[in-house]
Order: structure tokens, then sequence, then C-alpha cells
């Protein structure tokens, strides 16, 4: 089955984007403190070595349950091992997961339910940046996402609202053919925001390291050989504790995040967008 049939069609479009409006850089900001980062649990860390570097993506296992286990499932069979990144799109995605490395492979395991969208409620940790009518915006972990009106979880029989993913640069999605419950093993990594993805695919976890990296991987419909390829992949759990290297990220929930977005909300004013912010982490 040929994968990302319909984000083939939406990559089309970006050509007839009109271009961003141009931003002044953000007022400096101190340093964070001690306090303001934490510490991503092992099992949640995807750690992608590549001909070009290094990425890490944090899973988020409370927007896409189903998704998460296959991509711990198949990293610790090593299928994601040697795979190429066999379609790039500058200004969109880097696509890889595919043993064929063409865009039609997958693993010997079903296909899988969409998690396009998942149930927020009240005590459920989200920390809201912005209010867009009758939607909210904020992130969980580092994932960033948009909700219904909290107002509404008093209306509904769970108590809960709708939420999904914003398809900002470093967020991770699966990729899927033409039909929604089709995702196996490929996924894709974004370079640039791309709202159009919204409740389309499914977004299981954000690049916290390395995007850089991402952003540098061979451009190409499909990428002319030689194609940039994932050497190697593994849990950073599973990686030996004298090698394992140690990943802190600064917390969405603490008090210099929650700085970062008032000066960002300054700056930009009526074009504040969640994509526009920048999640510092370390890695040694």
């Amino acid at each position: 089955m040929i994968r990302m049939t319909l984000i083939a069609a939406l990559a089309l479009a970006t050509a007839a984007a009109p271009a961003a409006a141009q931003r002044g850089p953000v007022s400096e900001q101190a340093a964070p403190t001690a306090a303001d980062w934490r510490t991503p649990d092992a099992e949640d860390v995807m750690v992608i070595d590549t001909n070009k570097g290094r990425i890490f993506v944090e899973l988020a296992p409370r927007l896409a349950p189903t998704h998460v286990e296959r991509i711990r499932t198949l990293t610790r069979r090593g299928f994601y091992d040697g795979r190429s990144f066999f379609r790039v799109i500058d200004v969109f995605m880097a696509q890889t997961g595919d043993p064929l490395d063409t865009g039609a492979g997958g693993s010997d395991l079903p296909d899988m339910s969409a998690e396009f969208t998942f149930r927020r409620g009240a005590a459920d940790s989200f920390v809201p940046v912005a209010d867009t009518g009758g939607s909210q915006t904020g992130f969980v972990g580092v994932v960033p996402v948009m909700t219904q009106s909290p107002m509404l979880m008093a209306m509904t029989a769970d108590r809960k609202i709708t939420a999904w993913a914003l398809f900002c640069p470093g967020v991770a999605g699966m990729a899927r053919g033409s039909e929604e419950d089709s995702a196996n093993s490929q996924f894709f990594l974004m370079r640039q925001a791309y709202p159009s993805l919204e409740k389309r695919y499914t977004a299981f976890g954000r690049v916290v390291a390395g995007l850089e990296v991402v952003r540098a991987i061979k451009t190409g419909e499909p990428v002319a050989a030689p194609q940039d390829q994932m050497t190697k992949v593994r849990m950073l759990a599973d990686i030996p504790a004298a090698e394992r290297p140690a990943l802190r990220v600064v917390d969405t929930a603490g008090p210099w995040f929650a700085a970062q977005v008032a000066q960002q909300r300054a700056e930009d004013g009526a074009d504040f967008s969640a994509c526009n912010l920048k999640i510092p982490s370390e890695v040694k």
C-alpha cells in the first residue's frame, strides 16, 4: 500500500502558500535555573542515530497510546535500523520507517486505528498559552495541542473535551495511506509547521533535541541515492547506563516557560502561535 497519499497532495499546496510575516528576535531571557528543567522518562524517549547526527524524540502516550506502543515495539525489534529517509520535503517533513524505503511497505503487525484526537479532562496536565475564540491552545508535555473550550467539560458525559496535536516543527507523526486506519510503521518528522495535517494524522511525540539534524536531511520526492539513513534507533532506557546520554528538557509547566510565552506573545502580537515557542533541551 502506498503511504502518505494525502500528505503528497497537501505538500503540493506549499508552493502556493504566502510567506510568513517576518518577526524580530525575541527579547533576551535569563537562562533556565535548575528548577526549570525536567528529565523525561527514558521509556518515552526514542534515540535516532543518523548519518547526519542524533535525534531525540519524546513520545506522548497521552495523545496516542497505541501508536507510541507500536513505536516502542518496532524500535526494540531493531526494525528501524538502517531505514532511509526516502521522502523529504524542505518546508514540510522527513519521512522514514519503511522496510522497502519506497513508501509502499510496513511491518508484519496489523495497521492501527487512528488517534487523531484525544480526550482531556480538568485533572489532566495541560499548559494553556492562548485562547482563540471557542478553542484553547497549549501544551501537553512538549507537544503543542488545541482543545475545545474548557467550558464544554460541564456539558459532556465524561466531563472531558476533545483535543488534538498541532503539527509544529519537530512534531512526530505516523504516515498512513488513504484509509484513516492504515498507519503501520512509517513515520515523519516535521521540518516546519503544517496546520493542514491537524486531525488528519496521528501525532505521537516531538523532537526535543536534534531538530537541526532533521532539517539537514537530504531532500527529494523520492530522495536520490545515496539517501540519509537512521543507522540505529533505540529507546533511551535500553542504552547501557555507561553510554546513555543525559537528557533534560525545560518544563512547559514551569515559570521560565511561562515567561517565554509572555515574551513571545508580546513580540508576535496577533501572529502569536504555539509553533513559535522554543523548548530548550540539553544533552550530555
